[in-house]
């Protein structure tokens, strides 16, 4: 071997040594190679005879010894540094305390056969359908409604509003649902306006919602074991006199007149009560909770900047002076809003010419969903949308 070639592999980086001087050639293998920088020794096996070149290259092996010990000084810090900031990540994870969370008797029940100690009761809440007014450009294309869409819509509410109270019904037991009928269920041609847009006259619109409402509550009979309470307001849409009359506003109402239809129509049916309210007002009891309908067409709303909000409050304080209620239900106002004592209902016909003109909140057609648990009173309300 030339001494040229030995200085070179003196030199040259472990990880280097076995590629650039291969065993086969120089006969080294990479355990000798490791020897060497190990032991800062120049083998016998290189054959070197001359001193000075001997030292010489002795010195260029101390130099890559010395490189080495500062990388693995360096190293040694590092895994220093790591091993402290494990043991500090131990110590975090050692507050993390986790119990077994076990599945109460009830999860995993369908409706009315929970076996958990609460039960609650759905209240399923129906208003502002306008089932025969169109909607369109007058809204500039915000929305689009009509007959048609309508009694689709409708459908897809009672559709919805099983499907769900079922699904709530998983965890806690459902006997009672109490649908709410709460009124402007058509247009009317109260407006010239209405008159001239709506799809159908009156008698013929009040016909086809009566069957529609019919029908949910043939479909909820049918797919269900609940027993249903429908309170009944008349809206201010459905009068027949020019002016909104309140003393004698069912007399003149094609709403109260239909709800006397429905109420003969599924008089033979157990699971089935009317509750057709003979004023303004309803109450109804469900377990500690005293429920208020209304439609809310009694309240006056001035497009202030609180909305609804102060008109609501200030009304339900009122009417707390006489008879006090846990929650107050309306609708008339086309806008879904929580005001915690009270609930106003969306509208099923969606943004139209009288929700741009009130300067209520754009939202998509939707009605609303309650649930009253027995022990804890309200604790869930859904939006549904239709």
């Amino acid at each position: 071997m030339k001494k040229l070639e030995i200085k070179a592999l003196l030199q040259t980086p472990l990880n280097e040594m076995t590629a650039r001087f291969p065993k086969e050639e120089y006969g080294f293998t990479r355990g000798e190679l490791m020897v060497m920088k190990r032991t800062k020794s120049v083998p016998k096996k290189l054959g070197v005879k001359d001193q000075v070149q001997a030292d010489r290259l002795q010195s260029a092996i101390k130099g890559d010894a010395s490189n080495l010990k500062r990388k693995y000084d360096v190293a040694l810090k590092s895994i220093g540094k790591l091993e402290r900031e494990l043991s500090k990540s131990k110590d975090v994870k050692g507050f993390i305390r986790t119990k077994p969370i076990v599945a109460s008797k009830s999860e995993g029940k369908s409706e009315g056969k929970s076996e958990g100690k609460s039960e609650s009761t759905a209240i399923w809440v129906a208003s502002d359908w306008h089932l025969e007014e169109t909607v369109g450009a007058e809204v500039v294309g915000l929305n689009v409604s009509n007959m048609a869409l309508s009694k689709i819509k409708a459908e897809n509410f009672f559709r919805s509003c099983l499907r769900l109270t079922k699904l709530h019904g998983e965890g806690v037991k459902i006997e009672n649902v109490v649908l709410a009928l709460l009124g402007d269920f058509i247009s009317n041609d109260i407006h010239d306006e209405l008159a001239e847009t709506n799809e159908v006259e009156p008698i013929k619109a009040i016909w086809e919602v009566q069957s529609i409402i019919a029908s949910g509550i043939q479909y909820v009979l049918d797919n269900s074991t609940y027993k249903l309470t429908i309170p009944c307001h008349s809206g201010n849409h459905a009068r027949t006199t020019e002016k909104t009359r309140f003393s004698s506003e069912n007399g003149q109402s094609l709403e109260y007149y239909m709800y006397l239809n429905l109420a003969s129509h599924f008089k033979n049916e157990p699971r089935v009560r009317f509750e057709i309210a003979d004023g303004l007002l309803s109450y109804m009891q469900v377990y500690s909770q005293t429920i208020r309908f209304t439609h809310g067409h009694a309240l006056k709303y001035g497009g202030g900047i609180g909305g609804i909000f102060i008109p609501a409050f200030k009304a339900i304080s009122q009417w707390d002076k006489a008879r006090r209620a846990d929650l107050t239900i309306f609708g008339h106002f086309h806008q879904t809003k929580d005001g915690g004592n009270f609930l106003c209902n969306g509208s099923l016909i969606g943004y139209n010419a009288y929700a741009l003109s009130i300067k209520a909140d754009f939202e998509k057609p939707c009605q609303s969903l309650v649930f009253i648990d027995s022990r804890w009173g309200r604790n869930c309300t859904w939006r549904v949308e239709v």
